[in-house]
């Protein structure tokens, strides 16, 4: 089962934001144990290197993208995903390419803390928790 995980269940983990943190740590776990494809759109990697270059240096920006394509595939944001995300009706554009992205990844779902972004998507839009339950469920 493939996923795209929003970029603010990332921050969760890397920025350690309570109580957040917790179920997003385990579903991500769960995404090392190969109980599910990770996939994070291409802008999450540029965005997550630009907070971490302005708070903790280039090295560090570096290191961090560097352990995010270990765990995360990266999913396509091309002239089609972009033309895809403007026609879906999503309230937040950013939330609209992610969805796109996770449409062109052929991913079950989005895993957000973010649902109201994602109004008018086409995949289920679930919690890291719920993720974290269906993950363990599947495994299980």
């Amino acid at each position: 089962m493939r996923v795209l995980v929003d970029i603010n269940v990332v921050l969760d983990v890397l920025l350690d934001r309570q109580p957040h943190a917790i179920s997003a740590a385990a579903m991500w776990a769960c995404i090392e144990r190969g109980l599910a494809e990770g996939y994070l759109s291409a802008h999450a990697f540029t965005t997550i290197f630009y907070l971490a270059h302005k708070a903790k240096g280039r090295l560090a920006a570096t290191r961090m993208v560097d352990s995010l394509l270990k765990v995360f595939r990266v999913g396509p944001v091309n002239e089609t995903v972009i033309s895809r995300a403007l026609a879906l009706p999503c309230p937040d554009f950013e939330d609209a390419v992610s969805a796109a992205c996770a449409e062109a990844a052929e991913c079950a779902a989005v895993i957000t803390r973010d649902p109201r972004g994602f109004k008018g998507a086409s995949l289920p839009v679930i919690s890291p928790a719920e993720a974290l339950a269906w993950m363990t469920t599947i495994a299980g």
